[in-house]
């Protein structure tokens, strides 16, 4: 466990002292996913057969090369999130639909990651389609949160963050289209980076709603979400959305100088309805970062209240047009019994798609329908609007803002599943970032009486990743906390 408790960047450097093979990194976490995946069901594919292949192949080419030559992630294995392609792996979206689906061709990400050394381990369980927030729509069964085996890990990036947590993954990548990965990250005690959108190329990932739809990193520290940014971000030609900015070395950003920021505390996110344990860790934390020399103000972000609303109109629209695609005509699964197209379009979605995909759909094509395009989904992107601009006022006084992640700590499995509206406010601090297309880092700040994680939020300036990892590190060493779960 020592071994698997390490950074990304302390792997590293063993290896590259050749003090650590790649095969015995291996061998250490997939004995541990042995002992953990009966428990937390954070994995729906693990590829031990291919990579046990990659790393009798790294240990061969460690010997031939020198220090220099070794990169950073070279042997290290990660795990993807089960939405992301990896060239001739399984990938199911958590979906009857997809169960059977071989990808062929590596997202961007994953690209990125295979040129800097990196062996894939295995596919992590979400929400079918990335649609919910506690991991429970999976197909594949729920995932357990590895702090309280009777609680969700948070979602959609549930599996992700599990695993991470439970150190059945050295770090992951997750997507992000209303919270997917800051909300798990709390939920289960890790750092979860939602990048600025435009920062990371999205080419490879099951598209949920294009618009929100984000990729970033799952880790035991803010270091090692800093580096896994400097591998995957920048622009891509086979991402149009993909951002032509500058891409700074993330790292060297986490310096610990932050005296002198700026720092906003809206009043919206600190309401009526946040557990008064985690409303009572977040202001700690913001003591302590008083103390590291950052000024607190407080700030408005008027149009808060309208996120979810707002979110809910946007998303299942989009994801009524995305999931279009999944037919029975170009994928894995059929309906066997139709009398013709048209009933074997309807019989195969209604066999293949979950319950919340279904309701995300209906949602969704009823808002784009003739008649109900101007009165739901215009207006919602004309608040959307709205939103973005109170995040801009409010960035021209402070230089990122701070929140709770959840208003709550992990909920019972089960608990919600009968009450989506109840379940859909589990986001409510972390839509709106997406709806602004903002970055937003999730890290623990302490824990509840229960001893379940409480995560605390720090939102960025568009494309300054810089300043929130920055500011994150130097609370992360402020606090030290031990956040290696009971399991």
């Amino acid at each position: 466990m020592e071994l698997l408790n390490k950074s990304l960047r302390e792997l590293g450097n063993l290896i590259r002292k050749k003090e650590l093979k790649p095969s015995e990194l291996l061998e250490t976490l997939l004995k541990r996913i042995e002992e953990t995946e009966e428990k937390l069901n954070a994995y729906i594919t693990v590829t031990e057969e291919e990579a046990r292949k990659r790393v009798e192949v790294a240990d061969r080419e460690l010997e031939k090369l020198s220090e220099d030559e070794i990169p950073e992630l070279f042997g290290i294995p990660i795990s993807i999130k089960d939405n992301i392609n990896v060239e001739g792996v399984r990938m199911t979206c958590a979906s009857k639909i997809l169960k059977d689906f071989i990808s062929p061709y590596d997202a961007t990400v994953v690209k990125r990651l295979r040129e800097r050394g990196a062996i894939f381990i295995g596919k992590n369980n979400l929400d079918e389609f990335a649609m919910g927030s506690s991991t429970e729509t999976s197909y594949f069964g729920p995932t357990r949160n590895p702090w309280d085996l009777e609680r969700v890990p948070g979602g959609s990036s549930g599996g992700s963050a599990a695993a991470v947590s439970a150190r059945s993954a050295l770090a992951s990548l997750g997507s992000d289209t209303g919270g997917s990965i800051r909300q798990p990250a709390s939920f289960c005690g890790v750092v979860g980076l939602k990048p600025t959108y435009g920062r990371v190329s999205r080419y490879g990932l099951t598209a949920f709603a294009s618009s929100l739809d984000q990729i970033g990193p799952i880790t035991k520290n803010v270091e090692d979400a800093a580096l896994l940014m400097n591998i995957i971000s920048g622009q891509d030609s086979k991402d149009a959305t993909s951002a032509k900015v500058p891409v700074p070395d993330f790292l060297s950003s986490i310096n610990g100088e932050v005296k002198g920021l700026k720092a906003g505390l809206p009043k919206e996110y600190f309401v009526e309805g946040i557990e008064p344990e985690v409303k009572e860790k977040v202001f700690e934390a913001v003591k302590r970062l008083e103390s590291l020399g950052i000024e607190f103000e407080e700030i408005s972000l008027p149009h808060t209240a309208y996120a979810v609303e707002t979110y809910y109109i946007i998303a299942p629209a989009e994801a009524s047009s995305n999931l279009g695609r999944f037919d029975g005509v170009r994928y894995t699964y059929r309906a066997k019994d139709y009398k013709d197209l048209i009933d074997m379009y309807k019989k195969t979605r209604a066999e293949g798609f979950g319950d919340e995909v279904k309701r995300r759909i209906m949602i969704g094509t009823y808002t784009l329908s003739a008649g109900y395009y101007d009165a739901y989904y215009l207006k919602a992107q004309k608040v959307r609007t709205l939103i973005y601009r109170d995040f801009e006022e409010s960035f021209k006084k402070v230089d990122f803002i701070v929140t709770p992640v959840s208003p709550t700590t992990a909920f019972k499995i089960g608990e919600r599943t009968d009450d989506p509206i109840k379940m859909y406010l589990s986001d409510i601090f972390t839509i709106a970032v997406n709806l602004a297309g903002l970055p937003a880092l999730s890290m623990p700040c302490g824990f509840d009486s229960s001893g379940l994680p409480i995560g605390i939020q720090f939102i960025g300036k568009a494309f300054d990743e810089e300043t929130i990892l920055k500011v994150g590190n130097a609370l992360e060493k402020e606090l030290k906390l031990n956040t290696l779960p009971p399991l």
